[in-house]
C-alpha cells in the first residue's frame, strides 16, 4: 500500500515535467527568438532529466511512469497557442504564459513537500528537494526574463 501511495506521489511530479517538456515545445515554436530557444531547450532538458529520476523510482517500486499531462498543463499549451497567435509571437506574452506553468510546476512540488513528505523515503525526499530547487530556478530565470521584456516594452511605447 505504502508503494502505491508512492508511486502516486511521483507520478504526480512526472505529469508536471510532461506538462513542462510540452509547454517549452509549445513556446520554443511560437518565438522566433534565438536566445528563448536556447533557454526553452534548456528547461525541457531540466524536465526529462527529473521525469527520468522520477521514472526510475517508480519502476524501482513496481509501477509504471505515467505518461499523462496534468490538465492545468494542456490548458497552460493552449492559452500559449492563443496568446501567441494574438499577440503576434510577442516576446513577453510568450514569457507570461511560461511563468503561469512554471508557476504550477513549482507549485505542485511544493505541495508535494508539504503534505506528501511522511510517505517518502529520505532518497525520495531530497530527489524531490533537489529537483524542486532546479525548477524553482527556472521559474525565476522565467520571470526576470518576463519582468525585463515588460521594462522593454514600456520604453518601446
Amino acid at each position: 500500500m505504502k508503494e502505491e501511495k508512492t508511486i502516486e506521489i511521483l507520478n504526480k511530479l512526472v505529469e508536471i515535467n510532461n506538462d513542462r517538456i510540452e509547454g517549452y515545445q509549445t513556446a520554443s515554436k511560437e518565438t522566433e527568438e534565438q536566445d528563448l530557444k536556447r533557454l526553452f531547450s534548456r528547461y525541457i532538458a531540466t524536465s526529462q532529466k527529473c521525469k527520468d529520476e522520477l521514472a526510475t523510482e517508480i519502476r524501482h517500486l513496481g509501477g509504471k511512469p505515467t505518461e499523462d499531462t496534468k490538465n492545468t498543463g494542456k490548458f497552460f499549451r493552449v492559452w500559449m497557442d492563443v496568446k501567441a497567435a494574438i499577440s503576434n509571437k510577442d516576446r513577453h506574452a510568450i514569457l507570461s504564459s511560461c511563468e503561469t506553468g512554471e508557476d504550477a510546476a513549482v507549485h505542485t512540488y511544493t505541495d508535494t513537500i508539504k503534505n506528501d513528505l511522511s510517505t517518502l523515503t529520505p532518497k525520495l525526499k531530497s530527489l524531490i528537494n533537489e529537483q524542486r530547487i532546479s525548477i524553482k530556478a527556472d521559474h525565476d530565470s522565467v520571470k526576470k526574463l518576463r519582468d525585463l521584456a515588460t521594462v522593454k516594452e514600456k520604453v518601446h511605447n
